[in-house]
């Protein structure tokens, strides 16, 4: 056993020996010391403040997370992985670079590595997604929040959604609490380049925020270039102390040549390759996008309330090996919320979401990247009416019960424009009501117990509603499931942890398959009863102190157990679900001396999993340990520097695979983890 390997192990075996340990915690945020900045940190109406944020997530009665962004500019920031990698019960897997991944929550959406499903992805509590649930996270630039906010299952109730995997909620800094001047620069491995400019102020009663940032890389395999720019911006204009309204704009500008997926044999043998169709059709997938919204908040006696609009529009041209996508997006939605102090804890919430969006959605015949014969030109019409209500009674000083529900009203409607190749026109409607009940005990001021009981209903995206593959509007229920969770959270002494057993009865489960022969687009199924169930543990612990003067060592690690199955499924019995790993481990123990830290840390997949219902043991990926260390340094003056290094020992390794209902060997299912990679950064802030 070589040196490399045994550093991997022994950083795997510290993890195991902590979730033994007597508490399991929610990881201590790594802050770098303290900036001075010129506009004057304090919360608003409209974005709550990072300590808010965290008494909020205290008083909910299931798994939540709240990730500041200091906990990840320490080093390389590009996707939604960097964010949540610490969160356990997420599994966030990029196919290459920035570009689409699979994200999911308890295994929401898990036949799904493109246009994610069963997630509410929202910015500062606007939702994000399309109008028919589906999103896009490669949208989400990193740097652009203050902190993001997680809520697991039923604990996304809050937004209206109910869904399996629950929501993401990214917050904006406002001119009250971001620097007046903030340079970043990142460069590294595969002709990696990032650069962002920030500022944010206050004059009078109106503050700014504004953020343009600039990505570009060649990639880690062939054909993948990327260049993304991004504008994140608000403006709020406080008009009393009681009433304040704040403007978001976003802008994207993202062009993407994407790599095919690969047989497994090709993957674990040269990984940086692909298909010679991604040259021949120019694969790529690039989009324009632009965000309007508002968010206004006031205070109405007893009642706190917001209100909140966006629209958005998006072009994307999508070229794939087999056709061109070339779609218009267009959405639009009114939010309002009401929240009712009963007391000093007790309080009642109710709220209505309308959401509608319209997709013109053509599809060409792909002649070396360019649109050839028209194939498909629909108009996909989602509208959702959703209302919602909880109630927190606390019926001692230290218990709470919870109970509230959602009503949700969906309408989906495609109109085929293109005749020609059959009629895929259709309509279908959804009512859903979704309860929840739950309680929270505060055992100590510093801990907790809680547990909850929710159903969800997701009705399908238009991704599975009209499948190229399958031409006509396809006949699918809702995926609905039951959602039993309890769980733990709090701190004592040096530890600090977050705790949740869930499982989850499902019906009708959405299942999207690309065609085995063709390849083209992709066709959905519902299951017929399936469970995802497992354990979340995320714990951190101040291993020693002032060892040598204020320096400290800690430990924080996230490990997620998901035992996803068919339960007595005619065909696949009770077969595990493709697409995600049982076992899925990240720990860092870091080093901490006045503005220095240096850190290694491991991602641990100890077995790896299938990627088709048939579970055939041949295709399964491989299980893969990951070093990595970051290092840097915090000036007082407002200067720091980073080192990131990724997978230092270079392992071949699968990230993200596709799904079939039975994998062969010829099928290109796979897309492979980056190499060995370094990453620098240089941030000045004043």
């Amino acid at each position: 056993m070589n040196k490399n390997t045994s550093l991997v192990r022994l950083l795997g075996a510290v993890s195991l020996a902590a979730l033994s340990s007597p508490a399991f915690a929610d990881h201590t945020p790594l802050t770098l010391p303290d900036i001075e900045i010129t506009a004057e940190a304090e919360s608003t109406l409209t974005v709550p403040s990072l300590e808010e944020a965290r008494e909020g997530l205290s008083r909910v009665p299931g798994g939540t997370e709240v990730v500041p962004a200091e906990d990840y500019r320490d080093g390389r920031a590009v996707n939604l992985k960097d964010v949540l990698d610490y969160v356990p019960g997420v599994f966030a897997q990029p196919k290459y670079g920035q570009e689409d991944m699979r994200l999911s929550i308890r295994g929401s959406g898990l036949s799904r590595n493109f246009h994610l499903r069963g997630i509410r992805l929202l910015m500062d509590g606007i939702p994000l997604n399309e109008a028919d649930g589906g999103g896009d996270p490669q949208e989400i630039d990193p740097l652009s929040y203050l902190y993001t906010e997680v809520y697991k299952g039923g604990s996304a109730l809050q937004y209206g959604a109910a869904s399996l995997g629950g929501a993401v909620n990214f917050v904006s800094p406002t001119g009250y609490d971001a620097p007046s001047f903030l340079m970043r620069t990142e460069a590294g491995s595969f002709g990696t380049r990032r650069l962002q400019f920030a500022t944010g102020g206050v004059e009078g009663n109106w503050d700014y925020y504004a953020t343009p940032t600039f990505s570009s890389s060649n990639g880690f395999r062939d054909h993948s270039d990327q260049r993304y720019l991004r504008f994140n911006g608000n403006l709020g204009y406080r008009a009393n102390a009681d009433t304040e309204t704040r403007f978001y704009l976003n802008v994207n500008r993202i062009d993407q040549d994407i790599p095919s997926s690969l047989t497994k044999d090709q993957a674990l043998t040269d990984p940086t390759q692909t298909q010679a169709s991604s040259f021949a059709q120019s694969t790529a997938r690039d989009i324009d996008s632009l965000r309007f919204a508002n968010r206004t908040a006031f205070r109405a006696g007893e009642w706190d309330m917001t209100l909140g609009a966006s629209y958005t529009y998006k072009d994307l041209f999508h070229p794939l090996s087999f056709a061109i996508i070339d779609n218009l997006y267009q959405n639009a939605g009114l939010y309002a919320r009401g929240t009712r102090h009963m007391g000093t804890k007790s309080r009642v919430t109710l709220g209505a979401n309308l959401i509608a969006g319209i997709n013109n959605a053509k599809q060409f015949a792909n002649n070396g990247g360019k649109a050839g014969t028209l194939r498909n030109d629909v108009d996909e019409k989602s509208l959702n009416y959703e209302l919602y209500g909880e109630i927190e009674q606390y019926v001692t000083e230290d218990l709470a019960l919870i109970a509230g529900a959602q009503l949700n009203h969906s309408i989906r409607e495609l109109d085929d424009k293109l005749l020609s190749n059959g009629d895929d026109s259709g309509r279908k409607s959804f009512t859903s009501v979704n309860p929840k009940l739950g309680a929270i005990w505060d055992v100590t001021p510093e801990a907790q117990l809680f547990t909850n009981l929710s159903r969800s209903s997701e009705p399908p995206t238009f991704s599975e509603l009209n499948p190229s593959a399958m031409p006509g509007f396809a006949d699918l229920d809702p995926q609905e499931a039951w959602t039993l969770e309890a769980g733990t959270r709090g701190q004592s002494g040096r530890f600090a942890w977050d705790v949740s057993v869930y499982r989850a009865w499902l019906e009708n489960e959405l299942q999207l398959f690309v065609t085995p022969l063709s390849g083209a687009g992709g066709y959905a199924v519902n299951a017929d009863k399936t469970v995802h169930q497992g354990i979340e543990l995320g714990a951190s612990l101040l291993v020693a102190e002032k060892m040598i003067g204020e320096d400290a060592l800690i430990w924080r690690q996230a490990y997620t157990l998901s035992d996803f199955h068919f339960d007595g499924d005619p065909v696949y019995g009770d077969n595990e679900l493709p697409g995600a790993p049982r076992h899925y481990l990240r720990g860092e123990l870091r080093y901490e001396l006045g503005g220095f830290h240096i850190a290694p840390n491991v991602e641990w997949v100890p077995e790896g999993y299938y990627v088709d219902n048939a579970n055939t043991e041949s295709q399964k990926t491989d299980p893969y340990a990951l070093l990595g260390l970051k290092a840097g340094y915090a000036f007082s003056n407002g200067v720091s520097i980073f080192a990131d290094g990724r997978n230092l020992l270079d392992k071949t390794y699968i990230s993200n695979t596709n799904a079939r209902p039975v994998a062969t060997p010829v099928d290109a299912l796979y897309n492979p983890g980056d190499g060995r990679a370094l990453y620098v950064g240089l941030e000045i802030r004043f």
